[in-house]
């Protein structure tokens, strides 16, 4: 509790977190009053933290600069959705199946779903290229989820069938003593009990899918109409100059959407990330 602490440690701890907020916030902070400054300001010596003359302008003319903003934006809340979604229904059974059933070579697929972990999606580039060749699902949008989701399948169910082990087996006997089948106890029994973890891997899969679009956009896309919003924030580079106030304002209003899914579900992020912390 912190009652237990002195006056002097209460302080410390208080300088401790401020100065990890700082270091945490600081990046965000200078982008948001980036994004309010003139263009003309931000190269100006002594550079000045605080803007001078602030404004919104790069919020509005952001669209002008570079008119399929919007539709970045939508490519890249698209993509992380279906992602989502195909990770979700297909982890949730997967870690049902770690979590409850031993069978031969379940180990050895965990570990293998650890080591698919290790390596970054740039180290599969060529292989993967040549399987969305060989698919046909190169310049879709097909190019930019298959991977997404392969990639983010394997520490979603981990960290599911870790939330699932803690579901107390004596509800799954009940409901078979009561004639529900295996299928039945998951979908009535299990996944209302687990939806907290579930959440969570949703959260955790939506954020991983909206980060991780640049290399596959970059490498398996070359149409403007399919391309996300990290590869659309190169528009801002122009051959003279980057327009480094629009880019920050372009970066604000791109992460909103996950922002707002992370603001909506926090309480269920929060549970499921607690849940287990203090044991029973």
């Amino acid at each position: 509790m912190i009652d237990r602490y002195s006056l002097l440690e209460v302080v410390g701890l208080y300088v401790g977190i401020a100065i990890f907020l700082f270091f945490v916030l600081a990046p965000f902070i200078e982008g948001f009053l980036v994004s309010l400054k003139p263009l003309a300001q931000l190269f100006s010596t002594p550079y000045s933290f605080i803007p001078k003359n602030w404004s919104f302008d790069a919020y509005v003319n952001m669209w002008v600069s570079v008119p399929a903003l919007g539709m970045h934006i939508f490519n890249s809340f698209f993509i992380s959705t279906v992602v989502t979604l195909i990770v979700v229904v297909i982890v949730v059974p997967a870690a049902y199946a770690f979590a409850r059933f031993n069978f031969t070579g379940a180990g050895l697929m965990l570990g293998a779903f650890l080591a698919v972990n290790m390596f970054s999606g740039a180290v599969l580039l060529i292989p993967l290229f040549r399987l969305m060749r060989t698919l046909g699902l190169l310049n879709t949008y097909w190019a930019m989820i298959v991977p997404g989701a392969a990639f983010l399948i394997p520490s979603s169910v981990w960290l599911l069938r870790t939330y699932m082990m803690r579901i107390p087996r004596e509800l799954d006997e009940a409901a078979w003593v009561d004639g529900a089948s295996r299928l039945y106890t998951l979908r009535r029994v299990i996944l209302p009990l687990a939806m907290p973890g579930i959440v969570v891997v949703a959260i955790m899969t939506f954020i991983g899918a909206y980060a991780q679009q640049f290399i596959f956009a970059l490498t398996f896309n070359s149409k403007t109409e399919f391309m996300p919003l990290p590869i659309g924030l190169f528009a801002f580079f122009g051959k003279q100059e980057v327009i480094w106030n629009e880019l920050m304002a372009a970066s604000f209003v791109g992460i909103l959407p996950v922002m707002i899914v992370i603001v909506f579900l926090q309480r269920y992020l929060v549970a499921g990330l607690t849940a287990g912390a203090v044991k029973q």
